[in-house]
């Protein structure tokens, strides 16, 4: 995410955000270009807002309402000061207290319940309501995941041609009709016209291949151009994966407009451009994205999960499950994806609504057929014969390909974004887009391999070779012993014929070029998923290592190695599944998913008998790509955009103390904290407006600095405005209390503002001397955003997310100052 912001410096010179304030935070989830007083600028080599909070990095955010019902505010009035509780934006969420709100909130609902008829009825609506937003989830991802399958494979075809019988028919449809294909020439029929036909009148010869490969350019560079264009112009969250911003998001940061409304609609709309451009990226995690953009959009239609940021979570956990679902055609798949590889928090009650999200979501898929063939897998297969225990060598042999491609994609593609920031080429995102679609374009037309989608190609690699099969991988030379060819329509093995050679050739050179153009792909300012193309590498590789293992076998039968079970006419190695396996190991290398990898491949194919061979070469490549770093794609991407998130497979190892990482440090000034009755407004709002903190301790007085509490600066700075507008006489020589009981004052003194309605009484502390493994367990298993130190019940200084996890980075001598956001 490449952006540019208006920022300014801090009295400390740290950089800080221009914040306009006072608006409510629910309603702003839509906004994209002008977030908080935030400019978008494209023209930056940022690829995040450089947002600091200066000083101690903001002291957190805790606080809002007393945790667990503590201190029921009797101070303020009856309805909630509008904007109290919110967060503003690029900050984290409180788990504790939005949980004890929905706690809360429940418990009255459940004791209003016993009143009457209506409140009963109010009640069961309420319980409801979760599992119709995910029927609704379900639906809307559904439609639009079937809408973009549609369109990208439409407008795919029409870089090769036209439909005489209709320009809305792609290729397969448009021969579905005609009494004149052949089963060699399926895809050739007269209702389908390339470019060269309808412009020269010829199909053949140098003049119609010109033609072809020039329109086929032009088609390309315009898809590329209007993807980038709208992302820029419309909806700037709309490019890349997605999913390393999903991660953080349901970590508990919020990005507003993220998963907005122009979001969706931009991000729908460029999806199928990129993906039709041709340009080396899929569709599948794009689609986790578009699916929490409907979920987020739904949650306003309920106020249980508009209001309450812990709720919305649950939901957009459930979301992505749906992304891969109806991606892959993988409910159970997208379930775990979401449980292993993006959800931060996954109760047992959202496992149970992910699974009917992702059933429903895959319903509508399959009603709306996108593929035309009647199943919801994308790339079925049928192979005819058992994999053999000897074969499990090769099987590890991709595995520990799939983890060093793994590896050396992360490291290289990490590198050139790094590039893209630091160099004038991130001043450029269109020019970029158009230069990689135009050299994409320019050397895959030539290959047939590359000229293809992504899908197809996975699909022409995953296919298992029958008699009857026209594909050049299937070019082997017909046997001439006619007792030696099987039986029924599967082949034995036989010795490859000149076809087979050429495609071998022309594997080897797409393998090559897709390594090295997806590298540069993956990043730019369009949509891309990453699922397509490591899966495509993998399959490739993996085909090639399966023919050269069938013809090891059908030249050397005698060998021990394939005595026994490989005898002549038989069909001992079926080279499909070595490109399944392939695929499944470089996925995994590059992701580091392992469970719900392998069973999204076994509902992505339907081979369900080679779960084994999925498991051995998804395993291998985690351990290979593991001891290169432990960091998969998505969570090198969080490091580099500089997002707060704490990774929860990380160990922390380090023997530090609380007292070595909280602020303030021996040298810094010291702690600024709020009295619980001794300051007046006028000193309250002094402090808050010298400072840039996100929140402030509440002590009892400045001697004793003993602690009462913790209070956020958003809710104070809204409380107080809220108080000069309603209530009378209050002046900056008001007295600001947090105590329960008023302290005496004289007659004539102005009426005092009692704000302990907003204080946080039972802040999360730790002493000075508490381990810091301890502490980010504490952090990760809570979602705290600050904890306060104390030593003998005195307030010594505070640790914040964002501490942590700079002092993570210096342990592993990373630059600390990459961590923007708190």
């Amino acid at each position: 995410m490449s952006h540019v912001w208006s920022a300014r410096l801090g009295g400390d010179g740290a950089t800080v955000m221009e914040h306009r304030g006072g608006e409510d935070d629910d309603d702003d989830d839509d906004e994209m270009v002008d977030i908080g007083g935030v400019t978008l600028d494209f023209s930056s080599t940022d690829d995040v807002p450089p947002l600091g909070s200066g000083g101690y990095e903001g002291y957190g955010s805790g606080g809002g309402r007393a945790v667990n019902g503590v201190g029921k505010p009797a101070d303020l009035p009856e309805d909630p000061v509008p904007g109290v509780g919110t967060y503003e934006d690029f900050n984290t969420i409180d788990w504790v207290r939005e949980k004890s709100k929905d706690r809360d909130r429940h418990r009255e609902i459940s004791n209003k319940s016993k009143e009457s008829v209506s409140a009963l009825l109010l009640s069961v609506s309420d319980a409801f309501s979760g599992w119709l937003l995910m029927l609704l989830v379900g639906l809307m991802s559904g439609a639009v995941a079937g809408g973009i399958d549609i369109a990208a494979h439409w407008l795919t075809d029409m870089k090769g041609g036209v439909c005489l019988a209709g320009f809305w028919f792609n290729h397969e449809h448009c021969c579905w009709t005609s009494n004149q294909t052949t089963f060699q020439e399926r895809d050739r029929c007269p209702q389908w016209q390339s470019w060269a036909q309808l412009i020269t009148g010829t199909a053949e010869g140098a003049l119609a291949y010109t033609v072809n490969y020039l329109m086929y350019m032009f088609w390309a560079l315009l898809f590329a151009f209007l993807a980038v264009t709208l992302v820029r112009a419309f909806a700037p969250y709309a490019c890349g994966s997605g999913i390393p911003e999903i991660k953080t998001i349901l970590s508990g940061f919020i990005i507003r407009g993220y998963l907005g409304k122009w979001t969706l609609i931009v991000k729908t709309v460029t999806l199928v451009l990129a993906v039709s451009s041709g340009l080396s990226l899929g569709k599948e995690g794009p689609l986790v994205h578009v699916a929490c953009c409907c979920a987020n959009i739904l949650c306003h239609l309920f106020t249980k999960y508009r209001k309450n940021e812990a709720k919305r979570r649950e939901v957009l956990s459930a979301a992505a499950a749906v992304g891969v679902s109806v991606a892959f055609g993988a409910p159970i798949g997208g379930v775990l994806f979401s449980l292993e590889e993006v959800s931060y928090y996954f109760p047992l009650k959202t496992l149970w609504r992910s699974f009917f999200a992702a059933l429903v979501a895959a319903f509508t898929l399959r009603s709306i057929n996108p593929f035309g063939n009647s199943r919801l897998v994308l790339f079925y297969v049928e192979f005819h014969s058992p994999w053999h225990l000897v074969e499990l060598a090769p099987f590890v042999l991709l595995g520990i390909f799939g983890g060093l491609w793994g590896a050396l994609f992360i490291k290289a593609n990490i590198a050139w974004c790094r590039r893209r920031k630091s160099t004038r080429l991130g001043h450029y995102p269109v020019m970029e887009v158009l230069l990689v679609a135009a050299l994409t374009a320019l050397l895959a037309f030539p290959n047939g391999y590359t000229r293809m989608s992504g899908a197809e190609l996975i699909s022409e690699l995953f296919n298992d070779c029958s008699l009857l099969d026209s594909s050049q991988l299937c070019g082997y030379k017909r046997p001439t012993n006619t007792s030696q060819t099987g039986v029924g329509d599967s082949q034995a093995d036989r010795p490859a014929g000149e076809g087979l050679y050429t495609a071998l050739w022309q594997l080897a050179l797409a393998l090559l070029f897709k390594m090295i153009i997806t590298v540069i792909t993956f990043g730019m300012k369009v949509p891309s998923g990453l699922f397509i193309p490591s899966m495509a590498v993998g399959a490739i590789a993996g085909r090639l290592l399966g023919v050269g293992t069938e013809q090891l076998a059908y030249y050397n039968r005698d060998w021990l190695l394939f005595r026994g079970w490989c005898s002549p006419g038989t069909d001992c190695i079926t080279p499909g599944l070595y490109a399944m396996v392939g695929a499944a190991a470089c996925l995994g290398g590059v992701t580091r998913m392992t469970v719900s990898l392998v069973v999204i491949m076994f509902e992505l194919t339907g081979g369900l008998e080679y779960i084994v061979p999925l498991m051995a070469a998804t395993m291998t490549s985690k351990w290979v790509a593991d001891a290169f770093g432990r960091e998969g794609i998505y969570e090198a991407h969080i490091r580099l955009n500089g997002y707060p998130f704490l990774e929860p497979k990380e160990d922390f190892e380090h023997g530090s103390l609380a007292e070595d990482v909280m602020r303030p440090r021996r040298a810094d000034p010291a702690l600024a904290v709020l009295t619980q009755d001794g300051m007046t407004l006028g000193q309250v709002e002094a402090l808050v407006e010298s400072t840039r903190f996100s929140g402030f301790p509440v002590v009892v007085s400045q001697q004793s600095q003993r602690l009462v509490g913790f209070v956020l600066r958003r809710d104070l700075l809204i409380s107080i405005d809220n108080a000069r507008q309603r209530q009378e006489g209050t002046v900056s020589a008001s007295r600001v209390l947090f105590s329960q009981h008023a302290p005496a004052q004289a007659p004539e003194a102005p009426p005092d503002l009692r704000l302990r309605g907003i204080l946080d009484l039972s802040p999360f502390t730790v002493t000075d001397h508490t381990p810091m493994d301890i502490t980010v367990d504490i952090f990760r298993k809570l979602g705290l955003r600050q904890c306060l130190v104390t030593h003998n019940g005195k307030l010594l200084g505070i640790i914040t997310k964002k501490d942590i996890l700079k002092h993570m980075a210096q342990i592993a001598n990373r630059d600390p100052d990459s961590i923007l956001f708190n």
